[in-house]
């Protein structure tokens, strides 16, 4: 397995994940305040990260100091991740959401361009190109749709490219848990220190079991999309980031009752399509 088909399956998996991880969170319907919310899911999976990273040797190496500033880095930007993205969460349907998202590898892969100085193909820009030009039929600027909370959608997306950008500058020697410990860790002090602001509310059963499937899957998430930005070209690997979008509109539709438009679809399609089109080329060229 090449390190490119790598890159694209764990980027596949980590888009599942956050996407399971969004339905936990919106089928909590707002019952919980916001900082509360991502403080006792941080919790829940802080500890988890911990034990696993501990058990699997994660934490017994040195980090340089570089490293750690990028986990840092890497941290203070998942918090405003965090904030952006679940504040457009509770408040726009979870396929328009993550339709949105879907700009990331665009921006991603100019990224890497611009501070990598990584080569990027025209076959491979072409097809990103076209991925986002099905992406703009689901989103459709100018619609009764976009509102402030599509704004806040394209905050994350900022913040999700700076991200990515960061992660890229760790070392490979640094273990993957150990970086999503620092992740876990500084979002759920965050959003600790912020929910003093907030009233709490009471957890019934139904909404701890939400709290822990996020958890859980939010692990998973964060692990992969590390592992993502350490393995092969991002250019290659970022189109497969709107696999994100083909699971989000499927839960969406099955638990939410959104039902996609015409135009959505196509979109969806064409999204498909400039994936399958990425992956043929990587192995095309992996044979040659």
């Amino acid at each position: 397995m090449s390190p490119n088909t790598k890159g694209a399956l764990l980027m596949m998996a980590s888009m599942g994940a956050f996407v399971v991880n969004d339905m936990f969170l919106k089928l909590t319907n707002g019952a919980i305040p916001l900082f509360q919310l991502i403080f006792m899911r941080g919790i829940l999976a802080t500890v988890f990260v911990y034990l696993v990273a501990r058990g699997l040797g994660a934490l017994s190496g040195e980090i340089s100091r570089h490293d750690k500033q990028v986990i840092a880095l890497r941290g203070l930007t998942e918090i405003v991740t965090s904030y952006f993205f679940l504040n457009a969460l509770f408040n726009m349907p979870l396929g328009n959401l993550n339709a949105i998202m879907q700009v990331v590898p665009l921006v991603v892969t100019l990224g890497t361009v611009l501070v990598y100085r990584e080569a990027v193909g025209w076959r491979r820009m072409l097809a990103i190109l076209i991925g986002l030009g099905g992406v703009m039929l689901i989103i459709r600027p100018g619609a009764e749709g976009f509102n402030i909370w599509s704004l806040y959608a394209l905050a994350a997306v900022l913040s999700v490219t700076v991200r990515d950008l960061v992660t890229r500058r760790l070392s490979p020697n640094v273990p993957g848990m150990a970086v999503t410990l620092g992740t876990t860790v500084a979002v759920m002090l965050a959003a600790g220190f912020a929910s003093m602001t907030q009233e709490w509310a009471p957890i019934t059963v139904p909404l701890a079991s939400y709290i822990i499937g996020s958890a859980m899957f939010v692990i998973t998430g964060y692990f992969f999309s590390i592992q993502v930005m350490r393995s092969g070209d991002v250019s290659f690997i970022a189109p497969f980031r709107y696999t994100g979008l083909i699971g989000a509109m499927i839960i969406g539709f099955l638990v939410f009752g959104e039902v996609p438009t015409k135009l959505t679809l196509i979109g969806a399609a064409i999204v498909i399509g400039t994936g399958l089109f990425t992956f043929y080329r990587e192995r095309k060229l992996l044979r040659a």
